[in-house]
């Protein structure tokens, strides 16, 4: 099922119908469905995860929203050569109980402007920060807060 899902989105998405194009199509779905089934990520009833959807669909905007405001800062000081850079290592509190969780969370980091998850270890993540407000703790904090709450079984 997983690989006639992927096959037809891929053959939506793409838009090209010669036979080589389709045929590296099928190989390509094929590979992932075999990745998948080594990760073991599919289980009897399908994709296993511990998320709350109305709140994990809340997060994403929310982090949209964030991340065009680092991407906005980020521009100002790579612009403006005057502007400090203080580059640092960070360790970043991780409360999140799901594998997922704790993989949103990492990602989330790495994909907004001027940080980027470098390690993770049991309990925090190691973040490389590209200034002082990148850096900021307590907008660390908030992001994982918010995303312990996409999880299933948090209050």
């Amino acid at each position: 099922m997983l690989f006639v899902v992927l096959f037809v989105l891929w053959l939506l998405m793409s838009g090209i119908y010669k036979p080589l194009v389709v045929g590296l199509g099928v190989i390509s779905c094929l590979l992932c469905v075999w990745i998948v089934s080594r990760l073991e990520i599919l289980g009897e009833k399908g994709f296993q995860h511990d998320v709350r959807i109305t709140k994990l669909v809340r997060y994403v905007l929310w982090l949209t929203v964030e991340i065009g405001k680092a991407d906005w800062a980020i521009a100002k000081v790579i612009l403006s050569p005057d502007l400090p850079r203080r580059q640092r290592l960070i360790a970043v509190p991780c409360t999140q109980q799901s594998d997922f969780g704790k993989m949103l969370f990492a990602n989330s980091i790495t994909i907004t402007p001027g940080t980027v998850t470098v390690e993770t270890e049991p309990g925090h993540f190691i973040v490389h920060a590209l200034t002082d407000e990148a850096a900021d703790p307590d907008a660390l904090a908030d992001m994982g807060t918010r995303v312990r709450e996409t999880e299933a079984g948090t209050s």
